[in-house]
């Protein structure tokens, strides 16, 4: 079955960076679009970023010129490089794959 394991999340200064990933298996990873999702505390999970099979590439507006999203189809697993991270970037960071499926999380953290 589908699996997503997130991994590299963490405590980070403001104006820091971090590189998240998300190793995939149970299918055909390099035939389906792939997202990065964040839920803060009290909100609703929003969409920041998105990438194709091919490699199109779709931002949040907050996120946009800041985070990258990136894939490396012989290792099934996509990338989420944030630079100069805000404090409202404080979120666990889930990945999507096909048919809606989720991974367990993983936290960003980003405060002095």
């Amino acid at each position: 079955q589908v699996q997503l394991v997130e991994s590299g999340g963490g405590l980070v200064q403001p104006g820091g960076s971090l590189r998240l990933s998300c190793a995939a298996s149970g299918f055909i990873f390099s035939s389906y679009d792939m997202g990065w999702y964040r839920q803060a505390p009290g909100k609703q999970r929003e969409l920041v970023a998105f990438i194709t099979r091919i490699g199109l590439t779709n931002y949040a507006g907050s996120v946009k010129g800041r985070f990258i999203i990136s894939r490396d189809n012989a290792k099934k697993t996509v990338y989420l490089q944030m630079n100069s991270l805000k404090p409202e970037d404080t979120a666990v960071y889930y990945c999507q794959g096909p048919s809606a499926s989720w991974g367990q999380g993983t936290q960003v953290t980003v405060s002095s």
